[in-house]
């Protein structure tokens, strides 16, 4: 096996990073494929907390070469903020490179990403504005600034001048606000291409060469693929495609090089922002679960809604991105519930539904079905291997591995490295 996507498989949070991180191990190359520092990916190694947004998590595995792949959209002075305290911490940098083609985040993306949030009054979608879903505009329209564009001033005035008197235009006549400066915009930007210089290269043709070689290649998402563009709860989406298709396409890897793909759930589920989550607890079971979780973002420190496994969200996704397994997160969290629940299919109107809906309206109005099982009351921090789990946990992971129809490979039952039992053999 030498190609592994790791996608989120629910709403975002799931505990990607711990994964990423743990199995880095065995890769050679990790690569950031989609997204923005709209993300953030915790680590905790011996008692130390890491923070991941730009960078991908396999930093910790000093051996491994990291990529921001040409799929995300790069805040260079949040990169240079983020490598210099990963610098801080001892963490070689060097081994980091950014693809000549990802597209760069602008001032006046940030500043547009406020302005068209506050525009949506009630039905604001609940974007973290780090200016990526105008960034991603600019780059299907063709009128965005990638990072090759950084490492030559002559270029980047030439394209600067195009857009911003278009972005002024929008800022000023529509929003009210005051122009931003070519000559300021310029300067700073054409300085973060300097600082970034020895980390911009063609990660194509690094990966392609790596690939050739048989070296062993760790994709990772950000978000999730129910924040998907196109197969999410659309509109209350992020602006990437963050299923396993995204993965080839923002990395610069031919789709059929992607040998496995692995899933990444919570024992139960979680989001960030607006946008229907039919499972959502907004009673004391749900303030319990957030607080025995710590369900509050990495990147935005807002508060996350809680709810019990939705099965049906699970199985759409897993269908969706083909999954060869899946592994589920913070089991731990659950481990002082007498009962716990699966939703099995959502109800609407009379309506039985076994798969999300593309209808918004109809998935507002979906009501969950659930399955009770019984808690297992005892801890699972402590188990290392499948028969230490208590019994009732092990039937809990059964009927989710039954519903999502995919091979369970891992369970997490702690947040620092190492606290993960291994189901099924790594597929690197």
């Amino acid at each position: 096996m030498t190609v592994l996507a790791i996608v989120g498989a629910q709403w975002g949070d799931e505990g990607k990073g711990k994964l990423v991180d743990e199995v880095a191990a065995h890769a050679d190359f990790v690569v950031r494929y989609q997204g923005g520092a709209n993300a953030g990916h915790r680590v905790v190694r011996d008692g130390e907390e890491f923070a991941f947004h730009l960078t991908p998590a396999g930093m910790l595995n000093p051996g491994v070469t990291c990529i921001i792949g040409n799929g995300v959209v790069v805040d260079p002075r949040a990169l240079l903020n983020e490598m210099e305290e990963l610098r801080g911490r001892g963490l070689d940098v060097g081994r980091l490179y950014v693809s000549d083609r990802a597209h760069v985040v602008m001032p006046y993306h940030i500043l547009l990403d406020r302005l068209e949030e506050d525009s949506r009054g009630q039905e604001a979608i609940g974007a973290t504005l780090r200016g990526i879903g105008p960034a991603y505009v600019d780059k299907f329209s063709r009128s965005g600034i990638r990072m090759a564009d950084l490492l030559d001033v002559d270029t980047l005035r030439a394209k600067l001048a195009v857009t911003l008197a278009q972005k002024n235009r929008m800022i000023t006549q529509i929003y009210g606000e005051s122009p931003l400066s070519l000559e300021e915009i310029h300067s700073e930007y054409a300085g973060y291409g300097q600082r970034l210089r020895a980390h911009i290269t063609d990660t194509q043709a690094m990966l392609q060469t790596a690939y050739g070689e048989g070296k062993r290649i760790l994709l990772e998402g950000a978000q999730a693929a129910l924040l998907d563009v196109d197969f999410g709860t659309y509109p209350y989406v992020t602006s990437s495609s963050t299923v396993a298709g995204g993965a080839a396409t923002g990395s610069g890897l031919p789709p059929r090089a992607i040998e496995h793909v692995m899933g990444v759930y919570k024992a139960y589920i979680t989001r960030v922002g607006s946008g229907p989550m039919p499972t959502e607890l907004r009673d004391e079971t749900g303030e319990r679960i957030r607080k025995a979780g710590n369900e509050y973002g990495t990147t935005t420190g807002r508060s996350r809604r809680c709810g019990w496994f939705d099965a049906v969200a699970g199985r759409y996704v897993a269908r969706i991105n083909g999954l060869d397994s899946f592994a589920v997160m913070k089991l731990d969290v659950l481990d002082e519930f007498e009962t716990v629940k699966i939703c099995t299919s959502y109800r609407a109107e009379g309506r039985v539904f076994d798969s999300m809906p593309a209808n918004l309206d109809d998935m507002k109005l979906c009501e969950p079905v659930y399955e009770e099982w019984p808690g297992w009351m005892t801890p699972t921090s402590q188990a290392t291997s499948w028969d230490e789990l208590p019994e009732n946990a092990r039937h809990y992971l059964r009927r989710i591995e039954e519903l999502l129809e995919t091979r369970l490979a891992m369970v997490s039952v702690g947040a620092s490295h190492g606290d993960t039992i291994v189901v099924s053999p790594l597929p690197l």
